[in-house]
């Protein structure tokens, strides 16, 4: 019981969370973004520490709570029930942190006028090299990186 209640939590909280550059927000679309073009300048790969919202922690209090006050009579039970909670607190604590943590690259590019700019960014459906040429798409102050598309002489 214990082990199906955990790992329904870290399911639950691993869809939570999702910064990818191929998922746009609701309040994103229809909305005017800013376009820039820029050269890739470097591309290395870090990861984004995962969120404590809290509710991580608190789900974990209620299951480690419930799960301890099951054990033994009523003084025993209270005891271990707050035991229970604060490990399970912990546990769903550290449980929510490392199921939202998120690979990514930070993307070093230059833009046109000589400007240089880093944007962090999960890994998506597309990859990067130096020398790339891409272009920053900004929307209600973030920003994503995207591969620029060629356009060639209207006819």
């Amino acid at each position: 019981m214990k082990k199906l209640l955990i790992s329904g939590l870290v399911m639950v909280l691993a869809a939570c969370s999702t910064t990818s550059p191929d998922v746009i927000q609701r309040g994103d679309a229809q909305r005017l973004s800013q376009v820039q073009d820029a050269v890739v300048i470097n591309v290395r790969p870090v990861t984004v520490e995962g969120s404590q919202s809290g509710i991580g922690g608190a789900s974990g209090a209620v299951i480690g709570g419930v799960a301890g006050s099951s054990v033994g009579g009523s003084r025993e039970a209270i005891a271990v029930g707050v035991l229970g909670a604060v490990a399970g607190a912990i546990i769903g604590n550290t449980a929510e942190r490392f199921g939202t943590r998120e690979q990514a690259y930070e993307i070093m590019v230059q833009l046109r006028n000589g400007e240089r700019r880093a944007i962090v960014q999960a890994q998506g459906n597309e990859t990067f090299q130096p020398g790339d040429q891409v272009v920053l798409v900004s929307t209600g102050g973030t920003t994503r990186v995207s591969r620029a598309q060629s356009v060639g002489p209207r006819s």
